[in-house]
């Protein structure tokens, strides 16, 4: 399954990886492959373990796979999601279905492998989503920490939302399109794009996972999903959000 190693980033302090994966010689193989880029790596058995460590503990990244004992990895996926956990993961299934991928994909997974895959492979997906989170760790000091457009108020720091005072509860991934959107108002993004800047890298081909993540957004902040307010369909083309200006 695995080739060559490759050569990784350094990081500037210990990293921590958790695999939670089942079949113990893969674990072991992913833990070895893994060892170029300096981290502490931790391979469990279960899902509920998996879980339980990834609620508790620090860790840098997550290698999940999809079907496991005590806990599956979609229950697992959403699970962390739910509360908050904004841990960079990538899932693994030895199934290749599109539907597995779109439920993976759909419940907060930032990316997405399916068995057999090469070493190169897995540390190619590593290394963009360490550089995504280091990236998304490091303050814009030009783009402000709340938008408030007519009704509806978005904390960036608290990850809240509220509409007309009301607390609306999104899922992390909702919380990041919703922000984008608001973000760059009346700029046209086409499903790609969104993709693209939201998801990130390996997300190439799930266009219709933007639509069902638009359309569970305007169920929660339009009064009349149907004829949204604020987030608008460009036919043709793609998605915009509303011009209102922020307060």
């Amino acid at each position: 399954m695995f080739a060559s190693k490759v050569t990784a980033l350094h990081p500037t302090h210990p990293r921590r990886f958790l695999v939670v994966e089942d079949e113990t010689d893969l674990g072991n193989l992913i833990k070895l492959y893994l060892q170029d880029f300096h981290a502490e790596i931790v391979v469990v058995e279960r899902g509920d373990l998996g879980l339980h460590k990834a609620l508790t503990e620090h860790w840098d990244l997550m290698i999940l796979d999809l079907r496991l004992p005590g806990m599956d990895g979609l229950e697992v996926c959403r699970e962390m999601r739910s509360k908050g956990v904004e841990l960079p993961l990538i899932m693994l299934t030895a199934r290749s279905t599109e539907l597995d991928r779109v439920l993976g994909l759909e419940l907060g997974a930032d990316d997405y492998l399916t068995k057999p895959f090469s070493s190169l492979e897995l540390a190619a997906r590593v290394r963009a989503l360490l550089r995504r989170s280091s990236r998304a760790q490091q303050p814009d000091t030009q783009e402000p920490n709340s938008l408030q457009i007519n009704q509806l108020l978005l904390d960036k720091l608290q990850r809240r939302v509220l509409l007309s005072e009301v607390d609306i509860e999104l899922t992390a991934r909702e919380f990041d399109l919703l922000w984008f959107f608001a973000s760059h108002p009346g700029r046209v993004f086409n499903r790609s794009e969104l993709l693209d800047k939201v998801w990130g890298y390996g997300h190439e081909g799930y266009e219709h996972t933007v639509n069902s993540h638009i359309n569970r957004l305007r169920a929660k902040i339009e009064r009349n999903p149907s004829a949204p307010e604020y987030l608008l369909t460009v036919w043709g083309v793609g998605y915009k959000f509303c011009e209102h200006s922020s307060l």
